[in-house]
């Protein structure tokens, strides 16, 4: 893979986009026009009331999508300048320039906005119970007599297991943003080869795979032609573009180290019992000192001990949020440093683990994740919540998903109900469906239909889920 393909300006539609002398008056590259165009979208915004960790949380303090999306972003672009710097200094390309760095820098910036631009109203939760919802319901349902796993080809009917937030992103900003016409925000080939971190069907998805890129969904057969066009515009082939390692590293420091600071705030953990966990890890990797890196737990004592002599109020809080920063720009020279001595690999698409692998941050990231999932995900707490975000969205899935199966359909009519149902749906949505269904089997249209019930429900936010299931349910 070479840069200067990696890097394509194009777009789906050209409107002068990657032309060099067009439209002289705006200085703006297109990368830039890319921020633009997604801070300005109605799909951004709605990312303020959707879960990170603590679903309709009421503290101003907790994160959302929104925030942690901002510091991907932040974290993202950072590491691009980090890398981006690497590789001038070292000559590791000799056909890499400092225009290619600031828009690494542009892409990573945008990249880290949207990364979870497609994910269901209460988090990960909200996509593993949609999965569940079509796993149990989809072979209880008939199309024209039959059961729609036997109806639907096996990529479509995969689809739908294996839906994923990621290949969601996708769909919403090339088909569902249908403002101007069908192709979306219309973004950058290179921004969208950045947010496929798994340029994998469904019919390829291998959760065990010892290469990351397989782990999981990366697109839907009805984004077929636009993932393989993005794929043919940079280079990528069926592999990782090299951003996406970054984007990657970048949530991971974001969300890894955000769930800590949140959920110490919130009461599920103790100073002392982050000390304790910490011992775990204890000296690191060899000549860790010598390279800048520092013992977390010493680091964490340091800093409650500073906060005493400060005459802090809480020393102990003090401790942990300024560690959480510490632990951050560890981690940000980790990620550099996996990208940068995996250089040819990742160039050449054979490296096929995260950036922290053989890292000093690699324990360290283990540690903060496997913290997390035992002490605040399963939680009696989070259990709790979840059980009421598995009621709504199976809720919303058994209305909705029946009122899609009748909409245009020549078999049977929707009723009076059905078709309240999908007025709820937006317009857009409804015109993107038109649009892609023109010419198409019965039985895809079928699928497409399955896409607009869980594009709508995926475009709530938590709020608005919750509220809509109050009214659906006539609690007033």
């Amino acid at each position: 893979m070479e840069w200067n393909q990696l890097l394509s300006p194009g777009r789906m539609r050209q409107t002068g986009g990657g032309m060099k002398y067009a439209r002289p008056a705006d200085l703006r590259s297109e990368f830039e026009k890319d921020y633009h165009r997604i801070i300005g979208s109605a799909s951004f915004r709605r990312l303020q009331d959707k879960t990170q960790v603590f679903p309709l949380d009421q503290s101003d303090f907790i994160r959302t999508r929104l925030t942690h999306s901002l510091e991907v972003s932040s974290f993202a672009k950072s590491l691009g300048q980090n890398i981006g710097e690497n590789i001038l200094a070292y000559r590791k390309d000799p056909h890499f320039t400092p225009q290619m760095k600031e828009d690494i820098c542009n892409i990573l910036l945008c990249a880290g906005l949207i990364h979870d631009i497609g994910n269901p109203p209460f988090g990960h939760f909200g996509e593993e119970t949609i999965r569940e919802w079509f796993r149990k319901r989809l072979g209880k349902m008939s199309f024209r007599s039959m059961p729609l796993t036997e109806i639907l080809p096996p990529q479509m009917r995969e689809d739908l297991y294996h839906f994923e937030g990621n290949a969601q992103a996708l769909r919403l900003v090339t088909r569902l943003h249908y403002l101007v016409d069908e192709y979306g925000m219309n973004l950058t080939y290179a921004l969208l080869g950045t947010i496929i971190k798994y340029p994998v069907s469904s019919l390829e998805v291998d959760p065990v795979s010892e290469d990351i890129k397989d782990r999981k969904l990366g697109y839907y057969y009805a984004d077929r032609d636009v993932f393989r066009e993005i794929q043919e515009a940079t280079g990528t082939e069926g592999k990782r573009h090299p951003l996406a390692f970054i984007l990657e590293a970048a949530d991971d420091i974001a969300y890894k180290t955000a769930d800590i600071e949140d959920a110490f705030v919130k009461g599920f953990f103790t100073y002392g019992q982050i000390c304790e966990e910490l011992e775990s890890i204890r000296g690191g990797e060899k000549g860790a000192e010598e390279k800048g890196y520092f013992d977390p737990l010493e680091k964490l004592k340091s800093l409650r001990q500073r906060g005493k002599e400060r005459g802090e109020k809480n020393p102990e809080e003090y401790a942990v949020k300024n560690w959480i920063v510490r632990l951050q720009g560890l981690l940000l020279n980790c990620a550099t440093f996996g990208f940068t001595s995996n250089y040819k690999a990742i160039m050449e698409g054979d490296y096929g683990h995260d950036l922290f692998y053989g890292t000093f941050g690699e324990k360290l990231t283990d540690l903060l994740g496997d913290m997390a999932y035992r002490r605040v995900f399963s939680s009696s707490a989070i259990y709790k919540m979840e059980m009421t975000e598995s009621v709504i969205l199976t809720f919303l899935m058994d209305k909705f998903v029946g009122a899609a199966m009748k909409y245009e359909n020549p078999d049977e009519q929707p009723d009076s109900i059905d078709k309240r149902l999908i007025s709820f749906v937006s317009d857009n949505y409804k015109s993107a469906y038109h649009f892609h269904s023109e010419g198409k089997s019965e039985e895809e249209k079928l699928y497409l239909r399955l896409l607009l019930c869980t594009d709508y429900i995926c475009g709530m936010t938590d709020s608005y889920a919750k509220r809509l299931y109050q009214e659906l349910k006539a609690m007033f």
